[in-house]
């Protein structure tokens, strides 16, 4: 949405100062101190941003506030970040970043699983985690009306971009917003291998100056594949390169 105020100049034409509204990011996190650091660093952005002490009071927010982001704490009381995730992905496809203090795969993965589109692991710096709700907000930007469509297919998987919906020989797929892209964008390949560098580019946002763990992808390929099942398969890696399409 728009505001604006209008002013008078020295003439008396009357002039309308337009302000574009900034994205609004919640930040769902009990940690007082943290959530201070993260509120005043990501202000200082140019975003608003909105806190909630808990899983409880974020879903709130969330539902009233309508956020073009969410930063989510695993751990927190009342419910979980998990359990959170589990909600709200019935609700709506915002961008979640999870921040967790396990290093434990099992979590990350699970994180992934129930629809976080990216996680950050405590401590972590704040340059890194601003840099990554850039990324994210960049990916989640509304596609110009002039992007190719049609519907993609190899194998037994059709991935409707304009629906937004993927199937496996007729059978409807849930995939992760992320998942989604990254498949997308394997089909739109043509069989052509694509390096971990363009997907982190143009599915993540991010470039090679960000240093981001490519695992990030390798474990979004993994939950890929097991939700395709044995079109699967089709997701060839590789080797030192990347990932592409089996024609």
């Amino acid at each position: 949405m728009r505001r604006g105020s209008f002013r008078v100049d020295s003439c008396g034409t009357k002039w309308k100062h337009v302000v574009v509204a900034q994205e609004k990011l919640l930040v769902v996190e009990d940690d007082r101190n943290l959530v201070k650091l993260l509120k005043y660093n990501l202000e200082k952005e140019g975003w608003r941003v909105v806190a909630a002490a808990d899983g409880e009071a974020g879903l709130a927010a969330l539902r009233k506030e309508k956020p073009d982001l969410v930063v989510l704490d695993g751990m927190m009381p009342k419910l979980d970040g998990f359990e959170f995730l589990k909600i709200i992905r019935r609700e709506t496809r915002v961008p979640v970043i999870m921040l967790t203090a396990r290093k434990e795969e099992m979590d990350r993965v699970l994180g992934l699983e129930l629809g976080a589109d990216d996680y950050v692991t405590k401590p972590f710096g704040v340059r890194e985690l601003v840099a990554r709700v850039k990324a994210l907000l960049r990916r989640a930007a509304p596609v110009s009306e002039s992007a190719p469509g049609g519907v993609l297919r190899a194998g037994g998987i059709t991935l409707d971009p304009e629906r937004y919906e993927v199937s496996v020989k007729g059978k409807a797929v849930a995939l992760t917003t992320k998942e989604f892209e990254f498949l997308k964008l394997l089909l739109s390949a043509g069989g052509r291998a694509l390096t971990r560098d363009q997907l982190l580019e143009k599915v993540w946002g991010y470039d090679r100056s960000m240093e981001i763990d490519t695992r990030t992808i390798d474990q979004h390929v993994a939950r890929l594949r097991e939700k395709l099942g044995p079109e699967g398969s089709l997701v060839a890696t590789v080797k030192n390169v990347g990932y592409r399409i089996k024609e």
